[in-house]
């Protein structure tokens, strides 16, 4: 009934003494990692988001408070606003981690399971051609771990009901409208029937491939770097190296041009060779804007025209503005904005606008200045979208954008008397 505890254990994600912040829904998952970080000798908080989508959300809430109050965990409980249009699990877990990065002093736990890597992995694969669909979630990705990837749904529920710990069921998970929840009640209980073990041969794939994909991704660098690193390479030399490599590398050519992740099939990667063997100077259209350019046998990418950047507006305390697609506000009872600012920190009024080359601030935790460009490139915004992100100052000093960072400078702490909350949603 400890496999819990020996699967975290060896994750290397669990710190004694450290500190680390459980993303605590109620659900045994959840409820599982919370006890069981506890016992590793972490030090630990929580946080429970309640999105209000469910009649249940209040008794989800209320369990939580009485877990973490009989834990003697600090709990921190927070209500987050989701679009109504989209996808609405997308939307609550990019609320839910970006909450935690505001709420944690160190890393942040989900309680990702083996069970939720398969699914995770047999849906990517059902939707999306290539060897990322195999690599399933990371067990770190920036400051977010996932210390029970080593453990199936089954084992954290057996761990709950050894321990005397109850927890609370969404009926969302079973909802057959959700894809996943498809996967989960139809897919994964047919592959059980092949094998019982099925969930954690599926993760351990994943974890494998992930692994060697360090290797090739290493391989790919090297063959880019000794073509010249780019944007342009010789289409003729590139074509020499082995199909796989060749693959990866107009992968990673076209991605820097597109500023986003994407998938080239095998149709196009050959159309693309296929235009260096024409002469002269040809192009292909890659859909959404990119195109692969060939001039006398040096091939590139390139993105059609961004749209020009949003002009700045001034937002006043309390205000609501509208900047480029996105709805900024600022509220003077900010308990369920997104950050809050000291109000004696900010100078005149707050001015939204967009990102400027030179730009620095001082985020949060980091303990210095740094570059925008620096921290678009390291929480991986899109190249795409980083002009169009609201940048909220106070005179010259930028206090916020929207998303990414928030300046140390005008944080607000728990002495401060007067505070500005600040929200920013995509209209």
């Amino acid at each position: 009934m400890d496999r819990p505890v020996t699967a975290a254990a060896e994750s290397g994600l669990v710190k004694e003494g450290e500190p680390l912040l459980v993303l605590l829904s109620g659900g045994a998952d959840s409820v599982c990692l919370l006890d069981v970080v506890l016992r590793l000798g972490a030090a630990v908080s929580a946080l429970h988001v309640n999105y209000g989508l469910r009649e249940d959300a209040e008794h989800d809430e209320a369990h939580c408070r009485a877990l973490c109050s009989s834990l003697e965990v600090e709990l921190a409980v927070e209500r987050a606003w989701l679009p109504s249009s989209g996808n609405l699990q997308a939307h609550a877990r990019d609320a839910r981690y970006r909450l935690a990065e505001r709420h944690a002093s160190g890393d942040y736990a989900a309680a990702h399971t083996a069970s939720d890597q398969a699914e995770t992995v047999l849906y990517r694969l059902a939707v999306s051609p290539g060897r990322r669909a195999l690599l399933g979630m990371e067990a770190r990705r920036g400051r977010l771990v996932r210390p029970l990837l080593g453990v199936t749904r089954e084992e954290t529920r057996a761990y709950c009901h050894s321990r005397g710990l109850t927890w609370r069921e969404d009926a969302s998970n079973e909802d057959p409208r959700f894809a996943r929840a498809r996967v989960r009640g139809e897919l994964l209980p047919a592959l059980r029937s092949l094998s019982p073990s099925a969930e954690r041969t599926i993760a351990e794939t994943a974890r494998l491939l992930r692994d060697e994909a360090e290797v090739l991704d290493g391989a790919v660098a090297d063959a880019l770097d000794s073509l010249g690193g780019g944007p342009a390479v010789e289409l003729a030399a590139l074509a020499e190296l082995p199909p796989a490599v060749v693959r990866l590398a107009l992968r990673s050519l076209a991605e820097d041009a597109f500023g986003a992740d994407l998938s080239l099939s095998r149709s196009q990667v050959d159309a693309v060779l296929r235009l260096g063997r024409e002469g002269g100077s040809a192009s292909l259209d890659l859909g959404d804007g990119l195109r692969a350019v060939v001039e006398y046998g040096t091939l590139r990418f390139r993105r059609g025209g961004a749209a020009p950047a949003p002009a700045p507006v001034e937002l006043g305390v309390p205000g609501i503005v509208q900047f480029g697609g996105w709805e900024v506000e600022a509220a003077v009872e900010p308990a369920s904005s997104e950050v809050q600012l000291a109000a004696e920190a900010v100078a005149g009024p707050l001015v939204v606008r967009s990102w400027e080359d030179g730009d620095r601030m001082r985020p949060v935790g980091l303990g210095g200045t740094k570059s925008l460009q620096d921290l678009f490139t390291d929480r991986k915004v899109p190249r795409a979208l980083r002009r169009s992100l609201p940048v909220v100052c106070s005179g010259d000093e930028i206090a916020w954008v929207a998303g990414v960072a928030l300046d140390e400078r005008f944080a607000a702490g728990r002495d401060d008397q007067g505070t500005i909350g600040l929200s920013a949603r995509r209209v």
